[in-house]
């Protein structure tokens, strides 16, 4: 092999490489978009003999389904707004006061960002139970707040950063109240980075299937990430067009998010003053 062939196999094997890594994510992809209109779907990939929505109206219509998706998306916009809430106002005095503590306290807080939830299920566990919330929706919904608060704090702190001071201060000047210039002045110019935040926090929760497994009990309070796993062994079997209909809705909210984040984190992450000159 000469020079000239040698540079052309290492110009096309990085794209080679790129292309079959491509290809086991999209045959999966491609499986599932097939068999949820395919009535007699099974395992393997196959062109369908017929093609039908018989599967997504029949999980369209099972009332199980519903409720399954009507909490996880209860779950997920619930920590969420409460996430952005809390989050904004922690974020508030850690960028714009001088504490004495501060950057000690913000990496804890960068360190808590890394910590796996595997890591501490087992005393959550115990004090869920404890505290009476195992099996409890509101009680998921307060442990994702508290898992995702680190991580909201940091980013919202940074995005805070970016909004000057100035603004504030002619806002207390006209009688604002520090509450009145996070509401009026420093919310809106942080709205990129308060829509950032939440489609991270959404995503997180509405696609978190060992958190719910763990401090769940009642089928009938399963969110819809836990609802994929209850197609799995029923009756001993698996009905495969309606695990992968249900899988194509339940994805739906997170392309949702994923095109908004792209709207959103551009702008976010370049967000810059709100003064002139």
């Amino acid at each position: 092999m000469n020079a000239k062939q040698r540079k052309l196999v290492y110009r096309i094997l990085p794209y080679a490489i790129l292309a079959g890594i491509g290809i086991c994510f999209v045959l999966p992809l491609l499986w599932v978009l097939v068999a949820s209109v395919d009535p007699n779907a099974m395992q393997s990939l196959k062109v369908p003999s017929k093609i039908t929505g018989a599967n997504y109206v029949e999980v369209i219509t099972s009332s199980e389904n519903q409720r399954a998706y009507l909490i996880g998306l209860v779950m997920s916009l619930g920590q969420a707004v409460l996430v952005v809430l809390l989050a904004l106002l922690a974020a508030y005095p850690l960028s714009r006061y001088q504490m004495k503590y501060k950057k000690p306290f913000m990496l804890t807080i960068l360190f808590m960002t890394s910590l796996p939830i595997t890591a501490v299920m087992v005393p959550v566990y115990q004090l869920f139970l404890g505290l009476k919330l195992y099996d409890n929706i509101f009680g998921v919904i307060l442990f994702y707040v508290a898992s995702s608060m680190p991580y909201g704090i940091w980013m919202m702190k940074n995005f805070m950063d970016s909004v000057p001071s100035d603004l504030e201060e002619a806002a207390w000047v006209d009688g604002a109240s520090v509450f009145t210039g996070i509401r009026k002045v420093v919310a809106p110019l942080m709205v990129p980075g308060i829509c950032t935040v939440a489609i991270f926090t959404f995503s997180g929760s509405w696609g978190n299937f060992f958190v719910p497994y763990i401090l769940l009990q009642s089928p009938e309070k399963f969110p819809a990430s836990l609802k994929l796993y209850q197609f799995f062994g029923q009756y001993g079997m698996v009905d495969y067009g309606s695990l992968a209909a249900f899988s194509v809705l339940y994805a739906i909210p997170a392309i949702i998010m994923y095109i908004l984040s792209q709207q959103f984190m551009s702008k976010g992450f370049g967000l810059q003053g709100g003064t002139k000159g």
